[in-house]
C-alpha cells in the first residue's frame, strides 16, 4: 500500500508528539528543533513503526533528520555491530550525515557512527570497523571495498537508508547499489530518499522495498522559500569584473560560489584571493583532509568564499552561508536547485545570485519555472558605488581605530613632528597617511571603462540577434536538456580538433556526438565546441588538456553501434567530402560582374554548353 501523508500534517506538531527515545528528544532540544519539517512529520513515526519508506523531497527539506532521529531511537548499544547502513553519493555528504548522527546521539552513551568514503587511508577505518560501529554512513565504491574484504559484516544488519538516490543513479552507482543490496539481509527495513523518480530508481524500490509508505513532499518551492533570487545578465562583460563588483558591494556573512569545472574552482580562488578576498577552492582533485580544513575555516569564518563544483558541495551546510552564486549557469533545474539549497535552510534566509548571457534566457526561464518563482534581474554596481562602499569600510575602520585610546599615542606623537619638521598642514599630512594606508586597495574614480567601439558593436548586435529570435536556435546535447547555439569562434576558442571515424552515412547528428561524449566523461556538453559532419567522419572541439585517460576511454565509445576512434585532427588544408553540400542543397549561382540585385537569373536549364563563370575576387589594394 502507499500513502501520501500531505493532507494529513498538523501545523502544530512538535517533536515531543513524535515516539522518539528521551536520548534523541532530548539532543533535537539541545540542537533547538522545535517544529518538524514536513518530511520529518510524515517519515519518522513510519520508519519507528518498521515501515519501509519511500520519501520524495529535494534537498534541504531536513531529509536526514527524517530518518538519523527514528533510527537512533531504536538502536541497542550493546551490539557493536553495524545496525544501520547509509549509503551516499558523495563524500562530503557522507561526512555530514555521519555528523548529524553523532550531534543527535550526544546523550547516547558508547554510540559510534562511522563514514566509509575513498580518498582516505584504508587502515584507519578498518581499525574503526575492529573496533565497532552502531552505524555506518559511505559511499557505494568503499562500502564495496569493505564487503569484499569481509570487514565490514552486515549480518546483524536492521535498516538500510538510500540517501539522494537519483544523485547516486546519476553518478553512475545504481549496479554498486544493487550489490550491495543484495549482500544485506533478508529481514530489515529499507529507507529510500530521492528528488526525483526515475525509472531504475522506481526498479530499485520496487525490488528491494516490502509495501512501502510513501511520503511526497510536493512544493517545488520548498527549498527555495526563503532565499531571494536575483539575476545578473553578463552579456559582454567580463564576468569575473562583475563577481568582482557584487563582491565589493553586497554584504556578506559567507558566499559558495558555483562553478561548472574542476580547474576553474582554483582558477577563480587564485584570481579573487588577488583581488583581496578571503576565497578557496574545493574539488574532487582535493584530498579528503584538505577539503575538511577548507569546510572547517570556512565554519569558522576564517574564509569567507568558497568556489566548488556541484559534486564538491554536495550535503555542505555551513550556518553562516548567506549567499549563493552561480558563476556558471547550471545544466539543468534540478542543480540550481540543490545550488541555492545551501542558503536559506532551516529557516534561516539567503541570497542566491545568477549569473546568466542572453543566449540562456530559455534556461532562466526554465528555472522560473521550476521553482515557481520570478527571479529578478539586479542591476550590475557602478564604479562609483564600488568606489563609495570602499570609502564607506575605509571610514568605518578609521573611526574603530580612534578606539584603540593609548595604543595611538606614539603614532600622536610621530604625526607631531612630521607637521613640525616639514611644516605640513594636518589635511595634506592625513591625507598622505590614508594614501599609504589605502594604496593597495584605491578607491576608484567612480568613471566606467570605456569599452572598444567593436565591443559595444558586437554587444548590441549580439542583444538585437537574440531579441529576434536567435535563442530559438539551439542544439540538443545535455543531458534531458538543449543547448543554445553559440558563435563558431567562441566555441572553438582554447580548444582542440579532434576526428571521429562516424559521419552522416552512419546516421548520426552533432546531438548523438555530444550525448555520448559527456555521458561517458567528465567533458561536460557545454564545453564541448564546434561539430561538422562529413561523409564518413566528423570533427569535433574538445577542451584543452583533456587527459589521456579520458581520451583513451572515449576512443572506444560507440555511437551507433560504431566506436568513435578518436584522435587530434591532422591539418593539411583539405576536408573530407561533405554531402550536404554537394547533394542536398543547390549550389547559389555566383553574380557576375555588373549584375545587380534585380538583375534576371540564367535559366538553371540552359544547355548551351556555356559555363557559368566565377566572379573574380577583386585584388585587395595596397
Amino acid at each position: 500500500m502507499s500513502e501520501n501523508d500531505s493532507t494529513v500534517i498538523e501545523p502544530s506538531i512538535t517533536f515531543a508528539d513524535l515516539p522518539l527515545s528521551e536520548a534523541v528528544l532530548k539532543a533535537v532540544q539541545d540542537v533547538g528543533y522545535e517544529t518538524p519539517s514536513p518530511i520529518q512529520a510524515q517519515s519518522i513515526p513510519k520508519i519507528l513503526d518498521g515501515r519501509d519508506l519511500l520519501g520524495l523531497a529535494q534537498t534541504g527539506t531536513g531529509k536526514t533528520a527524517a530518518f538519523a532521529l527514528p533510527l537512533l531511537s531504536k538502536i541497542d548499544l550493546k551490539q557493536r555491530s553495524p545496525q544501520v547502513l547509509v549509503l551516499t553519493p558523495t563524500r562530503e555528504l557522507a561526512i555530514q550525515v555521519a555528523e548529524a548522527f553523532q550531534r543527535y546521539a550526544r546523550h547516547m552513551p558508547g554510540f559510534h557512527v562511522l563514514p566509509v568514503y575513498g580518498g582516505t587511508d584504508m587502515r584507519g577505518q578498518l581499525r574503526s570497523l575492529q573496533r565497532g560501529a552502531h552505524v555506518i554512513v559511505g559511499t557505494p565504491g568503499r562500502v564495496m571495498d569493505h564487503l569484499r574484504r569481509d570487514s565490514l559484516k552486515l549480518n546483524g544488519l536492521k535498516a538500510v537508508v538510500l540517501d539522494e538516490a537519483d544523485e547516486m543513479l546519476r553518478m553512475g552507482f545504481v549496479d554498486d547499489i544493487e550489490w550491495i543490496m543484495d549482500q544485506t539481509p533478508e529481514e530489515r527495513q529499507v529507507a529510500l530518499f530521492s528528488a526525483t523518480m526515475p525509472r531504475q530508481i522506481r526498479k530499485i524500490a520496487d525490488t528491494h522495498l516490502k509495501n512501502p509508505a510513501t511520503v511526497e513532499i510536493k512544493a517545488k518551492t520548498a527549498t527555495v522559500a526563503t532565499t531571494t533570487q536575483k539575476v545578473c545578465m553578463v552579456s559582454g562583460f567580463n564576468k569575473l569584473d562583475a563577481l568582482t563588483r557584487i563582491l565589493e558591494v553586497e554584504t556578506f556573512d559567507a558566499m559558495i560560489i558555483f562553478v561548472r569545472t574542476k580547474t576553474a574552482t582554483v582558477e577563480l580562488a587564485e584570481k579573487l584571493e588577488a583581488r583581496g578576498f578571503a576565497a578557496s577552492a574545493l574539488n574532487g582533485d582535493m584530498s579528503q583532509a584538505l577539503r575538511e580544513k577548507v569546510v572547517d575555516r570556512l565554519k569558522k569564518g576564517s574564509l569567507d568564499i568558497l568556489i566548488a563544483t556541484d559534486v564538491a558541495a554536495r550535503g555542505l551546510d555551513v550556518e553562516r552561508m548567506s549567499h549563493v552564486v552561480n558563476y556558471d549557469i547550471p545544466y539543468d533545474t534540478e542543480a540550481y536547485v540543490h545550488r541555492i539549497g545551501r542558503t536559506g535552510r532551516a529557516g534561516r534566509t539567503g541570497i542566491a545570485i545568477l549569473f546568466a548571457t542572453h543566449r540562456e534566457r530559455r534556461m532562466l526561464r526554465s528555472i522560473e519555472q521550476a521553482t515557481r518563482q520570478r527571479i529578478e534581474t539586479m542591476t550590475l554596481p557602478s564604479m562609483r558605488d564600488v568606489r563609495d562602499m570602499r570609502i564607506k569600510a575605509f571610514k568605518e575602520d578609521v573611526l574603530k581605530s580612534l578606539d584603540m585610546g593609548e595604543q595611538l599615542d606614539t603614532f600622536r606623537e610621530v604625526v607631531k613632528e612630521l607637521a613640525t619638521e616639514n611644516d605640513l598642514n594636518i589635511e595634506d599630512l592625513t591625507a598622505a597617511l590614508c594614501f599609504l594606508a589605502q594604496k593597495d586597495r584605491p578607491f576608484p574614480d567612480g568613471k566606467e571603462p570605456e569599452r572598444p567601439q567593436r565591443e559595444r558593436r558586437e554587444r548590441t548586435e549580439r542583444e538585437r540577434s537574440s531579441e529576434r529570435g536567435g535563442e530559438r536556435r539551439e542544439r540538443s546535447g545535455e543531458r534531458g536538456g538543449e543547448r543554445p547555439r553559440r558563435d563558431r569562434r567562441e566555441d572553438n576558442e582554447g580548444k582542440v580538433r579532434y576526428r571521429v571515424n562516424v559521419g552522416r552515412e552512419q546516421g548520426i547528428s552533432p546531438g548523438d556526438l555530444v550525448g555520448a561524449i559527456a555521458n561517458e566523461s567528465k567533458i561536460s556538453g557545454r564545453d564541448i565546441g564546434h561539430i561538422r559532419l562529413f561523409d564518413n567522419c566528423s570533427s569535433i572541439y574538445l577542451p584543452e588538456g583533456v587527459d589521456t585517460s579520458t581520451l583513451d576511454n572515449l576512443k572506444g565509445v560507440k555511437v551507433r553501434n560504431k566506436s568513435l576512434e578518436l584522435q587530434v585532427w591532422i591539418d593539411d588544408g583539405r576536408e573530407p567530402a561533405d554531402t550536404r553540400n554537394s547533394r542536398d542543397s543547390r549550389p547559389r549561382r555566383p553574380r557576375r560582374e555588373g549584375e545587380g540585385a534585380g538583375a534576371p537569373h540564367r535559366n538553371e536549364g540552359d544547355r548551351g554548353g556555356e559555363r557559368r563563370q566565377r566572379r573574380p575576387r577583386k585584388e585587395p589594394q595596397t
